[in-house]
């Protein structure tokens, strides 16, 4: 039976955006499909790895209703694989599905619609709010990077959501560094702390854009939800005690150093090219007006670059892996930063921006 006939990237683009979070190897076979229904013009396709679920609808007004699922690999690679200006129609007989374009015909298996698993939302919604996609976004961006990944600590492997009041905050931590970022939305919301878990962070990420559209965020006990652009995307909380971050942040470090970012970024990646590359360290040494970075290998390889800076306390060794320097600094779109040190090498360093509250970040020096 003829499902429907459809331009190519009417079914192509929100196929695109929801087979992001579907594993190519699970062990229940129907979490490799994506499940597709249509009812009146509304086309919706729906992927779930029973912790993230992202639906996608878009207006098809050719056609039968229909419910069914299809691997979302196969179904992905045969349209991109035909031309996109071309038609392409569905045909459905029992558990086998038919797609032609032109004169390509592809035979693919189908699982029931009925077998396929969704998350069922919780009723009580704890807080919801609305900001900007570009907002959002930007504030992921100069967080992300820190999260814990496959850590033991579990609720390292996510980004901490603080809301209270008119404030968003974001937090991310992987026990070497830790990375906190805020801003203002227009709510005024009881306080509420969720832990949201690495992959739904990077896939949120990926699908926001930097446009003023909203994304309107609900927060449920043990659920979150994020709608924009036609796109649903629900996610279970990590369950667990996120650290004090406030704890973490140095409040009297006074070896202060204002450094050009992208000096400083351009400095590193020269010198990351000599770094040993296992452990990925870099040794910052600070003098009257100076500072040199360091960067060997085993094989008694040595890169050095020097920068000018405003500085004329003690001297001061120290190293760092270089990774999270450079991960900092690609991630944050500023002129100028400031470098606190301790007065040690084994203290914490406190990077934060000129005359703004808003970012910090905190990296554990390094012996090397």
């Amino acid at each position: 039976m003829l499902l429907t006939t459809l331009p190519r990237d009417t079914l192509l683009n929100p196929l695109t955006t929801v087979t992001g979070i579907v594993e190519r190897r699970h062990t229940l076979p129907i979490l490799s499909n994506v499940l597709v229904t249509k009812i009146g013009s509304n086309l919706s396709f729906l992927a779930t790895d029973l912790e993230i679920q992202i639906e996608c609808a878009t207006v098809a007004d050719n056609g039968n209703d229909f419910t069914l699922t299809v691997s979302a690999k196969k179904m992905l690679d045969i349209l991109k694989a035909v031309s996109p200006s071309a038609n392409v129609s569905v045909e459905q007989d029992d558990q086998r599905l038919t797609i032609k374009s032109g004169k390509s015909k592809f035979n693919v298996h189908s699982l029931p619609a009925g077998d396929f698993p969704t998350l069922t939302l919780e009723a009580e919604v704890s807080a919801e709010f609305s900001m900007s996609q570009k907002v959002l976004k930007d504030l992921i961006s100069q967080v992300q990077y820190a999260m814990g990944h496959q850590d033991i600590r579990y609720y390292l492997n996510g980004l901490l959501m603080i809301t209270q009041g008119h404030t968003i905050k974001l937090v991310t931590t992987d026990g070497h560094r830790l990375a906190f970022v805020q801003s203002e939305i227009s709510s005024d919301i009881e306080k509420n702390d969720s832990i949201i878990p690495r992959k739904t962070v990077l896939e949120l990420f990926k699908l926001l854009q930097n446009t003023d559209d909203e994304v309107h965020i609900q927060i449920r006990k043990s659920q979150i939800s994020f709608n924009f652009n036609g796109i649903n995307l629900h996610s279970k909380l990590i369950d667990g005690k996120f650290p004090d971050y406030n704890r973490v942040i140095p409040t009297t470090n006074q070896k202060i150093v204002p450094l050009n970012r992208e000096q400083l970024l351009h400095a590193l990646q020269r010198a990351a090219i000599l770094s040993n590359e296992k452990f990925r360290g870099v040794r910052l040494l600070l003098e009257n007006g100076l500072l040199k970075i360091i960067c060997s290998n085993s094989e008694q390889e040595e890169a050095e670059e020097e920068l000018e800076i405003v500085y004329d306390a003690e001297k001061l060794d120290v190293g760092f892996n270089i990774n999270y320097l450079l991960d900092m600094l690609t991630n944050i779109d500023v002129q100028d930063l400031v470098f606190s040190f301790g007065d040690h090498a084994t203290s914490s360093t406190l990077i934060t921006i000129p005359g703004n509250t808003n970012f910090s970040y905190v990296v554990m020096p390094m012996r090397i």
